[in-house]
């Protein structure tokens, strides 16, 4: 029951991928671009963009600190927690895409049943596509995967499915999902929660390592002051 329920939340804003052919950035030099030009450096210009930058601008980088634990509870917990994280991330980096490309698609269908049909049509194509992935998922994998759809959209699971589907779904949905303590409201809080703080670090010290691809979140906040804030106010007791 759980596991249809959370299939649901997923299927509900989730859409037909479209395939996009890569930028390529190119290097043009100003004897390309400018004609009589005796500057010698060299510029940047992007492909769709007219304009010649001398710099690129770049990611911030982190440098990650040794992982110190008070205990080997804490350690274990970590280690679980991350592999759950690692597991779940895909899915709801999916969900941030889908969901752009579904508003993206449904502001060309005028409408109102067309735009139903398209997105029922969606559904049934996604279902065939990830169900049986998404069924084998732990309650608290669902749970993690709830969060990360906020950190990725800035909407709660709850509010996605009242806004593609109907108030009365969301509402029975959730009522399902906290039968086993899932809650589809559940957000992304890494400055109050010490365990989405552990989620967040999880997620940046994977990008980096290059085990998952990048996305940024919506939310507002930065991960250097959170590592600070959490390694001078340690959590307490239920964080």
């Amino acid at each position: 029951m759980l596991r249809n329920c959370f299939l649901v939340v997923f299927l509900a804003f989730t859409a037909l991928g479209f395939a996009q052919e890569p930028q390529k950035d190119s290097i043009v030099s100003p004897a390309d671009s400018i004609a009589n030009d005796s500057v010698e450096d060299y510029y940047v210009r992007f492909e769709g963009d007219s304009i010649l930058m001398s710099s690129i601008e770049l990611d911030e980088v982190y440098i990650f600190g040794k992982l110190e634990f008070a205990n080997r509870k804490d350690k274990l917990r970590y280690y679980i927690l991350r592999r759950k994280t690692l597991k779940v991330y895909p899915y709801a980096k999916l969900a941030a895409e889908r969901l752009v490309e579904l508003n993206d698609s449904l502001q060309h269908i005028k409408k109102r049943r067309h735009q139903r049909r398209y997105t029922r049509k969606v559904q049934k194509y996604i279902e065939g596509e990830f169900s049986e992935e998404l069924k084998k998922l732990t309650r608290t994998e669902g749970q993690i995967l709830v969060k990360l759809i906020h950190r990725q959209t800035g909407t709660t699971a709850f509010d996605l499915v009242k806004d593609l589907r109907s108030g009365w779904r969301a509402f029975w949905y959730n009522t399902t999902a906290s039968l086993f303590k899932i809650s589809l409201r559940e957000e992304f809080l890494p400055e109050e929660v010490h365990e989405d703080y552990l989620i967040e670090d999880i997620l940046q010290r994977a990008f980096a390592a290059s085990r998952l691809e990048r996305q940024k979140s919506v939310l507002d906040y930065d991960y250097a002051q959170l590592s600070n804030k959490w390694k001078n106010e340690p959590p307490s007791t239920g964080n």
